[in-house]
């Protein structure tokens, strides 16, 4: 097995209770402290100090995307500016600048600002190939994520995870907040729904921030033919996952506010069901609504193509009548720490074409919610009007399992 090292800061005084958190139990463990004091919160990217000296004669790939800053600069601005040799830079969904729609493939580009050849990881291929990687000593990804299992940056890491142990490269992780990883819910991914939404058998929030979840990645073996990837993680530096987190950045272009990114959990179910979830307007994933449900209830929206985020969405140019959400008290979601089914279930009950529901076929911008769900049921519970308790306590099982296995690969509390 190829070691791991997890780089953390030492004297850390705000955000006390050992806001480090435990250490891995993954076997060949290192641990490496600096001698600096940090006073204050700060992301894995921030602590150059720790992670400068490692890069030093190495030619490094990234794989980042708007969200990689340290303070207000990209963090590939900000390495250059550091003598960093960067030699490749690696974009996922949405592109490196973050200017391409949902589902959109990208094509390999030169970075016009750098003169860095831009190689996209949502076009042609998703895992990097030999000759991407050819000429990188070091990948270093830092994407902010948002802790849920539909949310594609955390297939990104795999693959280049299982790339880089196919080329017998190093991964070095900076570690950024997950907003969402206060709470642990939904049902584990079955197997048989596997798909570019939802890779590995976690629940749709799971409470992991991408330095985790790559430890978890190579300690349950779920890479590609079982490969073990050297992965060097970034700590963030006096962190808690129950520390409340706002993004400075927006992680895409269709999560646009802090309020969109707490509700994504429950509201991203909508993209398998026959209503609006708010694509076609400046707000979506807090809007729901479809033209049909006009006299069921009083809030009404119109969306309309918007280039970047949604250029034909559901209903495009029709008035959708539905729930709003923009105005939500999402502290209520840190005191259940649950997704919301009961939107489901009452829009579902309000429906008047409730055959159409869960239809997927009837626009190319739905999907099978099974897959979003990540199990069979869901769709038939729901039709059957079984309780938020009811279908919940089929998902206990297997989140009790998971709760347990999570532990080996915290890095924070």
């Amino acid at each position: 097995m190829k070691k791991f090292n997890f780089l953390i800061s030492a004297s850390l005084t705000l955000f006390t209770l050992s806001a480090c958190g435990q250490g891995t139990k993954v076997k060949n463990e290192s641990i490496v402290k600096s001698k600096i004091t940090v006073e204050k919160f700060r992301t894995g990217a921030e602590q150059t100090e720790i992670y400068l000296p490692l890069l030093k004669g190495k030619r490094v790939g990234m794989v980042v995307n708007p969200t990689s800053i340290i303070g207000k600069v990209t963090v590939v601005d900000s390495l250059l500016k550091r003598g960093v040799n960067i030699v490749k830079i690696f974009g996922p969904e949405h592109g490196f600048r973050g200017d391409a729609s949902a589902g959109i493939h990208v094509d390999d580009a030169v970075d016009a600002k750098t003169g860095i050849k831009a190689i996209s990881l949502y076009g042609k291929h998703s895992t990097p190939t030999k000759e991407d990687l050819a000429g990188v000593d070091i990948m270093i990804f830092d994407i902010q994520d948002v802790g849920v299992r539909f949310y594609t940056y955390m297939n990104t890491l795999q693959h280049v995870m299982e790339a880089c142990a196919r080329d017998g490269k190093e991964v070095m992780i900076f570690d950024r907040p997950n907003p969402n990883g206060y709470f642990i819910d939904g049902p584990i991914l079955d197997p048989k729904f596997k798909s570019g939404i939802g890779l590995q058998p976690i629940p749709i929030v799971h409470g992991l921030t991408l330095g985790e979840y790559a430890q978890m990645l190579n300690g349950e073996g779920w890479l590609k033919d079982k490969a073990k990837c050297k992965i060097t993680v970034i700590k963030n530096a006096n962190y808690t996952h129950n520390m409340p987190y706002t993004l400075p950045v927006k992680p895409s272009p269709n999560l646009n506010t802090q309020q969109s990114i707490l509700l994504y959990p429950t509201t991203c179910l909508f993209e398998g069901i026959y209503l609006n979830h708010g694509r076609g307007t400046q707000f979506p994933f807090t809007v729901i609504g479809a033209p049909y449900l006009k006299g069921k209830y009083k809030f009404s929206y119109t969306p309309t193509g918007i280039k970047g985020m949604a250029e034909t969405p559901l209903f495009k140019d029709q008035i959708c009548y539905g729930l709003d959400l923009r105005n939500y008290d999402t502290e209520i979601l840190r005191k259940t720490k649950q997704i919301n089914l009961g939107w489901i279930i009452d829009l579902y009950k309000a429906s008047p074409k409730k055959e159409d529901f869960f239809n997927s076929k009837l626009s190319n911008q739905l999907m099978p919610v099974e897959r979003l769900i990540g199990v069979g049921d869901f769709r038939q519970q729901i039709i059957d009007g079984k309780s938020e308790k009811e279908i919940r306590a089929t998902w206990q099982p297997g989140l009790n399992k998971y709760k347990e296995m999570r532990k080996k690969y915290l890095l924070y509390n």
